[in-house]
């Protein structure tokens, strides 16, 4: 295929994942330095200075909401772009709508970090905006699947690549959860009720929320690494007899398993025992999915040697399957008795967060940008720094929470000879401080190769700006 001016005379609309990409990048960067802040919070809390606009509860949602939105939603939107238009062989639907998409997904983000900060929060879970935001929501989602499905309803290719199942079923999935979990009265511009109240508003939210992981968070990325490993590898998928069986029973099992969030509280005990069934059976697709992706690189192990992309995408793989595994073993009422609150399950949650979304993103990014920009790498070095720095901070953090947590959940089990609780409350925060440096230094070095991939991205962009088109996209087309 020749090579073509980057701009509007594409075959495909690259402009549109080239703006989604640079803010993923952007995202990542500012939501993980706010993580770090906020773990340097809870090590040493003179940092937050007494200001109230920066406090541990104000920042934490502007955290979440910047790296799973921010960093994960930007590089969701550029990926599914990307991918949809390659395996369909057409352009996207609409330039308008999808530019919308961007503009609109932009000013989310940012609204969301304003109203955190701010005071205005709903007080749920991956869900702190108030329903003028919420709205905006739904009618940018709505435009981002006209799109999407319209992009495949258009397709010059007749067969449905398996990634795009993936990210359908994120995209609608997501829609279900939004608009039931926020159903809500508003009584001002900055404040609504819930429609839901009690047991029932903690069963939706938490519906909600361990689905937000579910589907925005696993089945999308697993349509990213159903696309980027075989590309990347030079090699077909291993089964996609597995790879649909993954899929359907991934979404099928997933949407029952959240209510295994609320053992040990005022909901019915059979309702959190069937969300733990589901759970434990959630581990047969998950690592159905994470050996297929795996065993993609039968007989190009070799590339892992040379290959940083080839790392980041197969370290993700592993990521996943640790993470799959921890989750169901936690969701088992006896596990869940001893890590209930504790810093165990803030370590589980970074293993899928930094082990598996940012990995599988740093490496779909890594391979996207060259063939966005028709140029090569700035730096083949530091991406391999990057990855060592991304791997050893993951591994720094999520060591010092599950050994954190672990030590938490025996300290208030724990009684004396006269039955008396042998800990107070005062001392288990005690104990935890070395170990809340430790997650504060690992999430530092992780943020530090976060930088280093943000510097090593815009000067390639830099230097493709400076050249003449007509390198690696052309080849690679």
């Amino acid at each position: 295929m020749a090579s073509v001016a980057i701009g509007s005379s594409e075959q495909y609309n690259y402009d549109i994942v080239r703006k989604f990409t640079i803010m993923a990048l952007i995202w990542g960067a500012v939501g993980m330095l706010v993580g770090v802040t906020i773990a340097s919070q809870l090590a040493w809390p003179f940092l937050n200075f007494d200001i109230p606009y920066i406090t541990f509860g104000r920042l934490r949602p502007v955290h979440t909401g910047a790296v799973i939105f921010g960093f994960g939603g930007s590089a969701l939107f550029a990926t599914s772009y990307y991918i949809v238009q390659r395996t369909c062989q057409t352009r996207l639907l609409s330039d308008g709508m999808a530019s919308f998409t961007f503009w609109g997904w932009q000013a989310i983000i940012v609204l969301a970090a304003l109203g955190d900060v701010m005071g205005y929060s709903q007080g749920r879970e991956y869900a702190e905006m108030e329903w003028p935001v919420d709205l905006l929501i739904t009618v940018v989602w709505v435009t981002y699947a006209i799109v999407y499905i319209g992009t495949i309803m258009k397709r010059k290719e007749p067969h449905i690549y398996v990634a795009n199942w993936f990210y359908l079923a994120f995209i609608l999935a997501t829609a279900l959860l939004h608009i039931f979990n926020n159903l809500a009265i508003p009584v001002s511009l900055t404040k609504s009720y819930p429609l839901f109240a009690g047991a029932q508003d903690a069963m939706t939210q938490w519906w909600y929320g361990h689905n937000a992981v579910g589907f925005f968070l696993t089945a999308a990325f697993l349509g990213m690494m159903y696309y980027f490993v075989p590309k990347q590898a030079g090699r077909p998928i291993y089964s996609y007899r597995l790879s649909i069986v993954h899929f359907w029973a991934l979404i099928f099992m997933y949407m029952w398993a959240g209510a295994h969030h609320l053992h040990w509280t005022a909901i019915p005990d059979w309702t959190s025992t069937l969300a733990a069934t589901f759970a434990i059976m959630l581990l047969m697709p998950s690592w159905g999915g994470m050996i297929n992706g795996i065993m993609t690189m039968s007989g190009a192990w070799d590339k892992l040697r040379t290959d940083p992309i080839m790392r980041f995408l197969i370290v993700a793989l592993s990521f996943y399957g640790m993470s799959t595994f921890e989750g169901p073993m936690m969701s088992l009422k006896d596990v869940n008795a001893l890590s209930h609150y504790t810093d165990w399950t803030v370590g589980h949650v970074h293993s899928g967060a930094l082990g598996w979304v940012a990995m599988i993103s740093f490496g779909a990014i890594y391979h996207m940008l060259p063939r966005l920009w028709d140029t090569q790498m700035h730096s083949i070095k530091l991406m391999n720094v990057h990855f060592w720095l991304a791997t050893i901070g993951t591994l720094m953090y999520i060591t010092a929470m599950w050994i954190s947590g672990i030590m938490q959940g025996l300290m208030w089990r724990a009684y004396d000879d006269y039955g008396n609780l042998q800990y107070s409350f005062a001392e288990s925060v005690a104990a935890m401080h070395p170990y809340y440096a430790m997650r504060a230094l690992g999430g530092a070095v992780f943020l530090t190769g976060m930088l280093l991939m943000l510097y090593n991205c815009f000067m390639t962009i830099r230097q493709a700006k400076s050249m003449p088109a007509g390198g690696l996209a052309a080849s690679a087309a």
